[in-house]
């Protein structure tokens, strides 16, 4: 494995680690907060620079996401799902996914572990999902008293509607098998990064750069602009409507104080 540049992460504090290998074809990012890595403001905006300054490099054909530990994400922060902060942490969140939808290079995506919430909103902006025989995927924030924004625009996309449906109602997690069956994780290995590197290397490292760049803006043609416009809508009924019910706050008050919740349906 060839390395370029220095390894940043846990070592220095930050909730993600990055660097290049493989020549600097391809970026490596890793949530590195175990075991939970949660999707928090300083995840988000960690990932978002990394993406923004590696993106642009021509020399990039893809890049792999993965996290440090048993699990690749136990999800969103809850407490930045409460009123006083939850407008940002939305809006930053959003930002990600629709940076991530427009990267000009494949984004592969390896779960090990609960991949829940905003962690699976995350792994469901990439491009393809290799996901160990154990993980678990779910957006889990009914049970909350919430619903999934970023999910309830991209799992349609990914796995249909209906599909979507049962996933984003019943806050019910999957396995990597019924996942991969539903063709929301595209392989399933015991070591998914690794598997994401041999495809890597069998399918895109000896192609040119600038034409997978146009191949990845082709595949992805009309989809961002979807989920984008889709996005903006389902924001404002979250952050306007939902968050404007008692329900909404006692749930996420409720999982915070460990308690279960009392519901007035309203």
């Amino acid at each position: 494995m060839t390395r370029i540049g220095t390894e940043s992460g846990a070592m220095s504090g930050s909730p993600l680690s990055v660097w290049l290998e493989k020549d600097g074809t391809v970026l490596r990012l890793r949530l590195s907060r175990p075991k939970a890595n949660i999707v928090d403001a300083a995840m988000i905006a960690a990932l978002r620079a990394a993406l923004g300054e590696h993106l642009s490099s021509a020399r990039l054909r893809g890049v792999l996401l993965d996290a440090e530990g048993p699990h690749f994400s136990f999800g969103a922060s809850v407490e930045e799902h409460l009123p006083a902060s939850c407008v940002q942490m939305l809006r930053n969140l959003h930002a990600l996914v629709l940076q991530m939808l427009s990267s000009p290079v494949a984004i592969l995506v390896a779960v090990r572990g609960q991949c829940l919430g905003g962690g699976l909103e995350v792994a469901a902006a990439g491009h393809l999902i290799f996901a160990a025989p154990g993980a678990m995927l779910g957006q889990p924030e009914m049970k909350l008293g919430v619903f999934a924004p970023a999910a309830s625009c991209l799992l349609p996309e990914r796995i249909g509607q209906s599909r979507a449906e049962d996933l984003l109602l019943s806050g019910r997690s999957i396995d990597a098998m019924e996942a991969h069956r539903i063709g929301l994780v595209n392989v399933v290995a015991d070591d998914p990064a690794a598997a994401a590197l041999s495809w890597y290397d069998e399918h895109l490292a000896q192609k040119s750069g600038s034409s997978l760049r146009f191949a990845v803006r082709a595949a992805r043609a009309g989809f961002r602009e979807r989920v984008a416009e889709k996005i903006a809508r389902v924001e404002r009924l979250y952050l306007e409507e939902l968050m404007a019910t008692r329900d909404a706050v006692e749930g996420l008050t409720a999982f915070i104080a460990k308690r279960p919740p009392d519901w007035e349906d309203r």
